[in-house]
């Protein structure tokens, strides 16, 4: 049990191989750990459309349920809907998924009353630890368990956030679920709408027989694309498994950069409230902290990863905050992200006018970017050094390490170089102010790491 927790308890959540690392019996002892450890009352859980997820979300109630804990058991959801459910109920909670992970995985994501994470620093190390010393039931305190459906709620919540959601003009809206949990929350989302949803692969499958729910990778967005531009729709959506992540695809079939949508979402949080503070992480464009000055906004730059994210908007009182991987994170919906929420944002902000998408985000489009390179290497820090020393002593370049290695070169470019977390890879984010330009520095830097 013990050398099966460290391995899939993660920074921010836990995640591994559905039996050989997370099985019912291990679910069982966090269940028990989770609830002792916050002394919890009642618990939400949640799970998504992977074969395990249903028994290792019951394994998990039974044991917070012998911790005395009453268990509202929400059954299928997205993990947004599970934020809501701990921010509406003002309980903790627990979400059974494995976000965009292949088949053979599952996890779990916690989340204290108020849908606050619980990560390492947070709490899940003590779980950790709890779960694996096992947990005795409390005598004379067994909990109860609650089946509720809380979609219809859910739904409704949203679309309450987001201005003239429910007046746009007529769209024609394709989306792609990637057989994940969007399956389930596009259609009971969007159904009220004024569109025309054109559905793809919406079955609840966790084995993923078209594509992994995984937007972020460009080849699992090649059917959506395709969608769009076959039967001529306005905008084309995309989820991860979990659907807490949306990608954007414009009436042409081109991808929106998550920037983009960051700066358009951060515009029209700034026109509800003037002024307002803005986060975004270090990877994203310049031409969001541009655009939030630029509309009377306060941007305040954090490190890349929600918990830098969500502590940064609990301490600014930011009402909107954007990372270039697709999550989106709303001071009214507790400071979480939702894919879902972020999409109705791009539906009303397009419905609302009537130029088509690209258009509209044009405005948004300042530089050009090379998206996210990645690269093999030996010694990260030993090429980062490199690439340091290559670029510190030139004139009028500026340095940072918030996160890896943030280099502005002076002339309107820039990038960031970042070592991953779990890999022997070195992350490469550039922006220019011309595609040649972005091409020369890219390749200029990348000449330094892959030696």
């Amino acid at each position: 049990m013990n050398s099966r927790l460290a391995q899939i308890v993660k920074a921010y959540d836990i995640r591994g191989i559905v039996p050989d690392q997370l099985d019912e019996s291990v679910a069982h002892n966090l269940g028990a750990a989770f609830a002792r450890y916050l002394e919890a009352e009642q618990i939400v859980t949640a799970y998504d459309m992977r074969e395990s997820s249903p028994a290792l979300a019951a394994a998990f109630a039974a044991g917070a349920t012998e911790q005395g804990a009453d268990v509202v058991a929400a059954g299928l959801g997205s993990t947004d809907l599970l934020y809501y459910a701990a921010g509406t109920l003002g309980i903790p909670g627990a979400m059974f998924t494995a976000s965009h992970n292949p088949a053979k995985y599952n996890g779990i994501k916690l989340c204290r009353a108020g849908a606050a994470p619980v990560g390492q620093d947070s709490g899940l190390a003590d779980i950790r630890d709890l779960a694996a010393a096992g947990l005795a039931p409390i005598e004379g305190r067994h909990g109860t368990i609650t089946q509720r459906n809380l979609l219809a709620d859910y739904s409704a919540y949203l679309k309450d956030l987001v201005p003239g959601i429910r007046e746009i003009r007529r769209l024609t809206v394709a989306v792609d679920a990637g057989n994940g949990m969007g399956g389930l929350t596009a259609p009971e989302v969007l159904g009220d709408l004024p569109v025309d949803v054109v559905g793809m692969y919406f079955e609840l499958d966790g084995s993923f027989p078209n594509h992994e729910a995984n937007p972020i990778d460009p080849e699992n967005l090649r059917d959506l694309q395709a969608k769009v531009r076959e039967t001529g729709a306005d905008i084309g959506l995309a989820f991860d498994g979990d659907a807490d992540r949306c990608f954007v695809v414009d009436e042409r079939g081109e991808l929106v950069s998550p920037s983009v949508l960051t700066a358009l979402i951060a515009a029209r949080e700034l026109a509800k409230e003037p002024g307002a503070t803005i986060i975004h992480n270090l990877i994203t464009s310049h031409a969001v902290p541009e655009i939030v000055r630029e509309l009377g906004g306060k941007p305040v730059r954090t490190r890349v990863g929600h918990s830098f994210i969500k502590a940064e908007m609990a301490q600014t009182g930011a009402v909107f905050g954007g990372e270039h991987s697709g999550h989106f994170y709303f001071r009214d919906f507790w400071r979480a992200d939702s894919g879902m929420l972020a999409a109705l944002h791009v539906l009303a902000a397009l419905g609302g006018q009537d130029r088509p998408l690209s258009d509209l985000l044009e405005v948004y489009q300042r530089y050009a970017d090379s998206g996210e390179v990645n690269s093999t290497v030996a010694d990260a820090p030993a090429a980062t050094a490199a690439v340091r020393e290559a670029f510190g002593s030139r004139e009028g370049v500026t340095t940072d390490e918030l996160d890896g290695l943030t280099v502005e070169l002076g002339d309107g470019s820039w990038f960031n170089l970042r070592p991953s977390n779990t890999e022997p890879l070195l992350r490469l984010n550039l922006e220019a102010l011309s595609e040649p330009l972005m091409e020369e520095k890219r390749d200029e830097v990348l000449a330094l790491i892959r030696v």
